[in-house]
């Protein structure tokens, strides 16, 4: 499993940076965002770091398909009973900040408007 010593998602996974762990397997975790933009914000993040979505291989099918299909469960534990949002940023037009593939599921209110 590949890491970058400099990305801020690679120290989490490896511990080195702290997080409240909603969800850890072998392949990923998931974590509220410091930052929010909803009531409920988490960010499901692989262990292996590739840093978009364009970077994912047919190797991540597996584990993209269990990060999406684990996303209803956690959003409605963490309080987003009434819907929520999967958005995954890509590249610099896309907001991406942090370049580590990672998922936000965001819920508990509206503050965005209809795409």
């Amino acid at each position: 499993m590949t890491h970058d010593p400099n990305c801020i998602f690679c120290r989490i996974v490896k511990g080195e940076l702290p997080a409240k762990r909603i969800h850890e397997d072998d392949e990923f975790i998931v974590f509220p965002d410091i930052h929010p933009a909803a009531p409920v914000h988490l960010l499901m993040v692989p262990k292996e770091h590739f840093a978009t979505l364009a970077d994912a291989q047919a190797k991540h099918e597996e584990l993209l398909g269990r990060m999406l299909l684990l996303a209803p469960r956690l959003a409605r534990e963490q309080g987003a009973t009434n819907g929520y949002r999967v958005v995954i940023n890509n590249g610099p037009d896309g907001g991406q900040e942090v370049y580590h593939l990672h998922v936000h599921v965001l819920g508990g209110a509206r503050p965005w408007k209809r795409l």
